[in-house]
């Protein structure tokens, strides 16, 4: 079939209006223009109709527009990256590479300590022995020969796992982070990690692989103030770096990853950790081949000698300055490099007058009266102490020990010494916050009456057997709370423990101001007889919230950290209702009757109204007096421990004393303290509001006190802060269900217990205080 012209249709440029289009389709025209038909042929030409082309679909519109975008987003990335590396240039060295000291203040804005000059002396790469470069190639970047600058794959990785909530992992090669640490700095920041990608991506290209491990090795920071391994040599095992051998390097590489985390002589419990990762280092140097299986295997791991501090830390500085590193770095107010950095100014909250009242007092009671030569149990002794003002948490003196550059573990700070019964008081706050019966069903109050018969087996919990020794195996027959709490009897307390609940003496304990990491605090019978290891500042906290008429729970050791003029924020304290007045208070009561009747009446040297409470770790291995005043609230700790070794020792003999408790040296240091450190101030008598039943002469099985309310949910306070419920998810904690009978029958229910000197019979008695 072939298609022509209709006979009427023109060639001119007019046609006539009444042609006809293919199909037969009338074609619209105007005068000089005709519409033109594509499948038509010049008149009197035939032609085969052109082929139809399909319609785009949606679908590739799309596909297109994306390879365009992308295109787009491919030569924008080019072009950034190309912008990048031709303007960011390679720095000047940062401030961190050429650090100042960092200086700390008293309260008052008198100088306390200056921490020096920062720790460290580049050496050559030649002198560096090949074992430890290539600990630290197998801690940190095991292809660093051959690996480029940068590593995007690490980066996004790490990024994905920041995002994705698996831990924050570093991205960064060897490379990435000696721009960090020479040229730029640690602050976490999408500006500096650009700056970063690019300088390293230039000084690969422009500098050897040799050049940049010698300066990563000589600007890395290992702890102890030490930058480079030089100083770290120095620092760990008092030798030039060419001297150290391979296990010896492996533990320096291992440090690298958390510098003071691993540090087993100022961290012993996290001793673990740094042994693991220190196979870590090991295995790996196996697998890359550097190191033979044989030689592995002969390799023991090699400990560090005792850090030894500069003079300018002498005495109580280093302690303070260590202690106040501690808190701002945990709280994230500075990360450890930059501090170490130094260039801050951070005044702490000690007054000069308290510190040096704590430190004369610690001498005089203590020091003085060491004679290793005629006791050996005197070369065991070390003292903790800190005093904490209850109106606001600032601890206002600290003794961490005789000499920080003698002695470089803070005995105020450390927590692996069982706090013995001074943990006692806490029973008793949460069974009055608690509203807790005992098993007959009676309230518990300081004139309940309970069996304090010797090795008496604990009713109602089902985790096993618990029958706890008295003092001296007395038996003491059925007396109230309140003299229970006198002569601190272990029987009374394991029983009490369980008739509140273990969970709910946890928590309470919590809320007060023990951390709930602190080791051994257990929710079992032998809570109640102070297995848990707090520490001394840790106890004062929740000793100066009983004070406090159960408010704040926390403490403060800094106020105000600044750096170039620029002022850092601090963690906010806000104040909150730990447990409840009536609780605190009732717990208050009773401890003033140790103090003026109990085993702490050498605290009466203070001369003033005073509460507290006496206690003895396992095997006499260290003696507490936890005690406070209206204004101010102290604990005082002796310690056992071998100077040599680090274990923990029995203080039998030390002092010339058969026995050291807490009602000696250390109520006698708090006496001391308490009254030259309240000098000139008026003595308070306490203002209480204890629950029904407090004072003497009410015993509760002739005149049954009424069932107290529960007080785990309170009102506002009259100064408008919010109150909150006992646990330890603090502020935000929910209110708590009414009182119900607790067992301790969960996951964490032991069965005989391991507490101090209680595990099984016939062991020796747990000595609870002063006797």
């Amino acid at each position: 079939m072939s298609l022509s012209s209709s006979p009427s249709s023109g060639t001119g440029s007019g046609a006539d209006s009444g042609a006809s289009g293919p199909n037969g389709t009338p074609r619209t025209s105007r005068p000089g223009w005709e519409p033109r038909d594509p499948t038509l042929a010049p008149a009197g030409r035939v032609t085969a109709p052109a082929p139809r082309h399909r319609r785009r679909g949606p679908f590739r519109r799309f596909l297109r527009r994306l390879l365009g975008t992308l295109l787009l987003g491919t030569l924008l990335l080019a072009g950034a990256f190309a912008a990048g590396y031709l303007l960011v240039e390679i720095p000047p060295a940062n401030a961190t590479a050429t650090a100042q000291s960092n200086v700390y203040l008293y309260r008052d804005g008198t100088p306390l300590a200056r921490d020096g000059e920062v720790n460290r002396e580049s050496v050559r790469l030649d002198r560096i022995p090949l074992a430890l470069q290539r600990a630290v190639l197998a801690a940190e970047e095991r292809d660093f020969a051959t690996s480029r600058a940068v590593d995007p794959k690490a980066m996004v990785r790490a990024a994905w796992h920041t995002v994705t909530g698996k831990g924050r992992q570093s991205g960064s090669t060897i490379t990435q982070q000696y721009v960090k640490n020479y040229y730029l700095g640690q602050e976490q920041t999408l500006s500096r990690k650009a700056r970063e990608f690019f300088i390293a991506i230039r000084l690969g290209r422009e500098k050897s692989k040799q050049d940049i491990l010698q300066g990563y090795l000589n600007t890395s920071y290992f702890g102890r103030n030490a930058y480079g391994v030089q100083a770290a040599a120095r620092a760990y095992y008092g030798k030039d770096v060419e001297q150290l051998d391979t296990a010896e390097g492996a533990y320096l590489a291992s440090l690298l990853k958390a510098p003071s985390a691993y540090d087993v002589t100022a961290h012993p419990r996290n001793r673990a950790k740094a042994v693991a990762r220190w196979h870590y280092v090991l295995d790996g140097m196996v697998t890359e081949g550097w190191l033979s299986r044989a030689d592995r295997a002969a390799l023991r791991f090699p400990d560090p000698q005792t850090a030894r501090a500069v003079s300018a830390l002498s005495g109580q500085r280093g302690y303070v300055v260590q202690a106040v590193e501690e808190y701002l770095t945990s709280r994230g107010v500075v990360d450890e490099k930059t501090l170490a950095g130094g260039g801050f100014r951070i005044t702490t909250t000690l007054e000069p007058a308290k510190q040096e009242a704590l430190t004369e007092a610690v001498e005089d009671r203590v020091v003085s009266r060491l004679d290793p030569d005629r006791n050996p149990a005197d070369r065991f002794v070390r003292v903790g102490a800190a005093a904490v003002d209850p109106a606001n948490g600032r601890v206002l003196a600290l003794y961490g020990g005789i000499d920080y550059t003698r002695q470089y573990v803070n005995n105020a700070t450390r927590r692996d010494y069982q706090v013995g019964s001074t943990f006692k008081p806490f029973v008793l706050t949460a069974a009055v916050q608690n509203g807790a019966r005992t098993q007959q069903g009676r309230p518990i109050t300081p004139s309940t009456l309970y069996d304090g018969t010797n090795r008496r087996p604990v009713e109602g919990w089902n985790g096993g057997p618990y029958d706890p020794a008295n003092e001296d195996d007395t038996s003491y027959g059925v007396i109230p709370v309140g003299t229970a709490t006198d002569l601190s009897v272990n029987a009374v307390y394991a029983q009490m423990a369980v008739d509140v609940g273990p969970a709910r003496v946890r928590r309470t304990a919590i809320s007060l101001g023990l951390p709930g990491s602190t080791p051994d605090l257990t929710a079992s019978p032998s809570i109640a007889l102070g297995a848990a290891t707090a520490s001394v500042l840790d106890m004062a906290t929740a000793y100066a919230t009983l004070a406090a008429h159960g408010r704040l729970g926390a403490y403060t050791l800094v106020e105000g950290v600044t750096r170039g003029g620029e002022q850092l924020a601090l963690p906010a304290l806000r104040p909150r209702q730990a447990v409840s007045r009536e609780a605190a208070d009732t717990t208050t009561s009773v401890l003033r009757g140790v103090v003026e009747a109990g085993t702490g009446t050498a605290a009466q040297t203070a001369g003033r109204p005073a509460a507290g409470k006496t206690g003895t770790a396992e095997d006499d291995k260290a003696a507490w007096f936890a005690g406070y005043t209206p204004e101010l609230a102290t604990v005082v700790a002796l310690m056992g421990q071998d100077p040599e070794t680090g274990h923990q020792e029995p203080l039998y003999g030390a002092l010339g004393a058969e026995r050291v408790a807490g009602g000696g040296a250390p109520a006698e240091i708090w006496g001391r303290f308490t009254r030259e450190a309240l000098a000139g101030t008026p003595p308070r008598a306490f203002d209480l509001r204890p629950m029904p039943g407090t004072e003497a002469g009410e015993p509760s099985s002739a005149t049954p006190a009424p069932t107290p309310a529960p007080t785990s949910v309170l009102a506002p306070a009259p100064d408008g802060t919010e109150e909150y419920t006992t646990g330890e998810a603090g502020p935000e904690a929910a209110p708590a269900p009414p009182p119900a009978p607790d067992r301790g029958t969960g996951p964490d229910a032991p069965g005989r217990e391991t507490g101090p000197r209680t595990a099984e019979r016939g062991t020796p008695a747990h000595r609870p205080d002063g006797q």
